[in-house]
């Protein structure tokens, strides 16, 4: 072997050595960041990508109806609006939204891991009863599905909900801001309010980590009024803004002061970015201590 090769060998081999202890020196934080996710629950969950394969097992209930898709990676439980599905029929879902130990009313069990989706590709939902409760919704191939559209709209959310053994807006009393009190997504067109400190409640929960800790302004409607919770008041606020798949629609503040559900107010104070005060109350962002003008 020559003296270059040599070289050559001792510099390939010494790549792969720091590679190898870049890889596990990562390992940790990696299994860390997805225990948390997991511990986070069905609402922190992250979105699923492209899911293609055949139908293996069809279920309907609660207007939605449950398909288990064989795939190349492995089974995936997929919801979507009731659609006509057969045994051995190609599905493809674009965009979905995971969500971890989903308890089915209707069909009287828990999915492990459930992907609920605005549609399959190609395919009509039913008119009428389905989670759309209105006009048909077909997604053309080579279309992703659209979370939060017009078409999924407040009815897709409510009917997750009430799916899940939840009256729209009355579960989780006791947590108001936690993941099982969401209040369904409203149709809305309010404005965003005036300053350089001023966000809609969609840009709210997308740049939570930057506005961590910084004032903030909003304009919106109370949805919810839970008084005197932990010595305060807590209002979900919704502007027609953010994805009600991801329940980025609606935002939690505290505050000393009072508004009715109904009330267009203005709503000033500190962003917390992942605010964890246990026992169930857990935000991917909430306001606290704001004051109200109207």
């Amino acid at each position: 072997m020559g003296e270059a090769t040599k070289w050559r060998s001792f510099f390939v081999g010494g790549l792969c050595l720091v590679a190898l202890v870049a890889c596990k020196s990562e390992k940790p934080e990696t299994q860390a960041v997805e225990q948390a996710a997991a511990e986070d629950g069905t609402q922190q969950a992250k979105p699923a990508g492209l899911i293609q394969g055949k139908a293996k097992e069809v279920l309907a209930g609660g207007g939605f109806t449950y398909i288990l898709i064989g795939t190349e990676k492995g089974d995936t439980w997929v919801a979507v609006p009731e659609t006509q599905v057969a045994v051995g029929e190609a599905c493809t879902v674009a965009e979905g939204q995971v969500m971890r130990d989903f308890p089915s009313k209707s069909l009287n069990r828990t999915f492990a891991e459930l992907v609920f989706a605005q549609g399959l590709e190609g395919k009509k939902t039913e008119m009428g009863n389905g989670a759309h409760g209105g006009e048909a919704a077909a997604l053309p191939a080579g279309h992703p599905a659209t979370p939060g559209a017009s078409a999924g709209g407040g009815s897709f959310g409510a009917a997750m909900q009430k799916e899940a053994g939840a009256a729209p807006g009355a579960a989780g009393e006791t947590a108001p801001g936690s993941s099982k009190a969401v209040v369904p997504f409203v149709e809305l067109k309010i404005a965003k309010a005036a300053g350089d400190n001023a966000f809609s409640v969609g840009d709210i929960f997308a740049k939570a980590t930057s506005l961590n800790g910084k004032k903030v302004k909003i304009k919106a409607q109370v949805v919810k009024f839970s008084p005197q919770i932990m010595g305060k008041n807590w209002l979900h606020l919704q502007d027609g803004t953010g994805d009600p798949l991801k329940n980025t629609h609606d935002l939690v503040v505290t505050t000393a002061g009072k508004a009715e559900k109904g009330d267009i107010v203005t709503v000033e104070g500190v962003l917390a970015a992942d605010k964890d005060f246990g026992a169930g109350y857990k935000y991917a962002a909430i306001v606290e201590d704001v004051t109200i003008t109207r």
